[in-house]
């Protein structure tokens, strides 16, 4: 009897230690899922941080307007544009400068050959102002320039009469 009361008193202690067993199991695999959690947010967090800024954009104003004349449905209608031309890189802002002639006569004969139904709406507007990106670019290259480095060209004024 001495042996059964033994066992009798013996057996609750391993329920015990059991469940304690689990418990501290559960409370390490949490702790673990949760610092591996916040370790990998916190590296995601860094390599967005870790992302340089651009530098800030430099514009370049074309002066005066451009003024053209061109032919809609047998009228002379008349175009006024101010173009700004926008970089992150000084030196390219003084190579525009530089060269300002060039890429005024360039400008000027892409959009004195224009359509007014064309360039009357936002599309036609926006489609123009890709092509004297693409103008611009292009003088750039042909003088030594870096067209990568003209971000964008935007019109500060379009009036047509």
């Amino acid at each position: 009897m001495a042996d059964a009361e033994a066992e009798a008193t013996a057996a609750p202690p391993k329920k015990k230690s059991k469940a304690l067993v689990w418990v501290l199991i559960a409370v390490i695999v949490l702790a673990g899922g949760a610092g591996g959690a916040f370790f990998f947010m916190k590296k995601d967090k860094a390599k967005v941080a870790e992302k340089p800024k651009p530098a800030p954009a430099i514009y370049y104003q074309f002066d005066p307007a451009f003024v053209v004349n061109f032919e809609a449905e047998q009228l002379v209608r008349f175009l006024q544009v101010t173009i700004g031309v926008m970089s992150r890189d000084q030196p390219t802002v003084d190579f525009l400068k530089q060269h300002d002639p060039a890429l005024r006569n360039d400008l000027l004969l892409l959009l004195g050959n224009q359509q007014y139904s064309a360039i009357s709406s936002v599309q036609g507007k926006e489609q123009l102002r890709e092509r004297a990106l693409e103008s611009v670019r292009a003088v750039a290259k042909r003088e030594g320039g870096d067209p990568q480095k003209i971000e964008a060209v935007y019109f500060t004024s379009f009036v047509m009469q």
